[in-house]
């Protein structure tokens, strides 16, 4: 992995917004180069890496969700989720959303917490603690029904919760091969197959 020198270290700093920003100006920032992932929390602009591991992770969980959902849900990966649109606004860019409804049928690239069926993070080490705690409560807060977290070191487990009281509760802890409920739906997955590197022919 490159890393930036120190010249581009604080040139970066020095491009960064000195202000909240608004959603206008949020919708209107330049695409990132791949291997980041950017999000707005209270009008702060945040920026993470992106592993490549977690995102071969994140591009094969979408691809063994899609052939269980009817036309009418998507599995969509690193869609905007607006969690408040007031001033300052949040937007968050979850690793794969279930998504029904309107939005879901259109494979919208941002919708609302009332579109997701189920919210999926992929925890990585620059994120434990906002996957774990703030994603958690803001997810609540918005109504999500599912919240999914994976964890891929090591062995892949995932943490399946469900909205109850408005608090999620954890459902189930899940390894190897497995079939969970959502919606009504039944959705099979193989974890290891996530991570699982390509054999040579």
């Amino acid at each position: 992995m490159v890393r930036p020198t120190t010249t581009a270290a604080l040139k970066t700093v020095a491009s960064w917004p000195d202000h909240l920003l608004t959603l206008g100006e949020w919708s209107a920032l330049p695409e990132l180069e791949r291997g980041r992932c950017r999000e707005l929390v209270d009008g702060v602009l945040v920026v993470s890496p992106q592993p490549p591991r977690h995102q071969l992770a994140v591009w094969r969980l979408a691809a063994q969700l899609e052939p269980a959902l009817p036309r009418s849900v998507a599995a969509l990966a690193r869609i905007e989720l607006v969690i408040d649109d007031g001033t300052p606004p949040t937007v968050r860019v979850p690793d794969v959303l279930v998504v029904g409804g309107p939005a879901g049928a259109a494979h919208a690239d941002r919708v609302a917490p009332a579109d997701v069926l189920a919210a999926i993070e992929i925890i990585s080490p620059g994120s434990r603690r906002t996957d774990r705690i703030m994603k958690m409560t803001e997810y609540a807060e918005s109504g999500i029904a599912e919240y999914w977290l994976l964890d891929i070191d090591g062995a892949v487990r995932l943490r399946t919760h469900r909205l109850e009281g408005g608090r999620y509760a954890q459902t189930g802890e899940h390894t190897g091969r497995v079939t969970l409920e959502l919606d009504g739906l039944s959705i099979p997955l193989d974890l290891d197959a996530l991570t699982a590197l390509r054999t040579a022919p």
